[in-house]
């Protein structure tokens, strides 16, 4: 994908004025906001409009997985919102996932809109190899995150989602082409020690710092606490996307 990588807020927050003021704050050097189940079960599509209406764009971080034909009425829905990038769980199937690019072209073709980035999720980055036991799903994590990429691929989905561990992997499987989102990227400044990034931020149990996510390749950079629970949110954002720009440049 052109013009390197992009950093996206995570606006993981309940309360919806929380998350304007925020918005408001950084929008000078984020243009990419992420809306989650929290903050859309709260507010639902009002919030996505009146973060649009700032100028800047929405990542609709839902996760579909349903039926195809549900999901596929919800992938309209949200090409119809506006949104500028949708999910949905390539365990779904690849039925699924073509209904729902299907629709997805589809409705913006009728509607004369913009057609969403749409994403899907490998395997979330809070589960690591000993959860995939649990789940008797065999083999290590890095295996199976390179071959739902690549049934996504098929599928026409244009990117996935998945931790910066598996970055490369899915860029050798996958091409140049495939767009790769990635949450659980941490500052430099959050991490002395590996036990520490496990340690202050253990619902990710696969990730990296953002650095090495630039230089493996990953499109879009998904980060939230590191600038939501800083001193300073915009010292913090700056701080990121220098290390960004430099990581870029190596």
């Amino acid at each position: 994908m052109e013009g390197g990588t992009k950093l996206i807020l995570a606006l993981d927050l309940d309360e919806k004025e929380a998350a304007l003021k925020i918005v408001d704050r950084l929008k000078d050097y984020i243009r990419i906001f992420k809306i989650g189940a929290q903050l859309f079960t709260a507010h639902g599509t009002d919030i996505v409009k009146m973060i649009q209406e700032k100028g800047v764009e929405v990542f609709l971080d839902l996760k579909y997985h349903d039926i195809p034909v549900t999901v596929a009425r919800a992938a309209a829905a949200a090409t119809q919102l506006g949104v500028y990038i949708y999910n949905l769980h390539i365990l779904g199937g690849a039925e699924m996932m073509k209904k729902a690019k299907e629709a997805t072209v589809r409705r913006a073709e009728e509607s004369r809109i913009r057609k969403p980035i749409i994403l899907g999720v490998t395997i979330l980055t809070s589960l690591d190899d000993d959860a995939m036991q649990e789940l008797r799903i065999e083999g290590p994590v890095k295996e199976r995150v390179v071959q739902f990429a690549s049934l996504a691929r098929s599928a026409g989905i244009d990117g996935v989602v998945s931790s910066p561990q598996e970055i490369k992997f899915i860029r050798q499987e996958c091409g140049s082409d495939f767009i790769i989102l990635t949450p659980g990227v941490r500052h430099q400044s959050d991490i002395s020690s590996p036990q520490d990034l496990m340690s202050k931020y253990n619902d990710h149990k696969r990730t990296l710092g953002v650095a090495d996510a630039v230089r493996d390749g990953a499109d879009f950079i998904v980060v939230g606490r590191p600038i939501l629970e800083a001193h300073d949110p915009v010292r913090a954002t700056q701080g990121i996307l220098q290390e960004m720009r430099a990581a870029g440049n190596d």
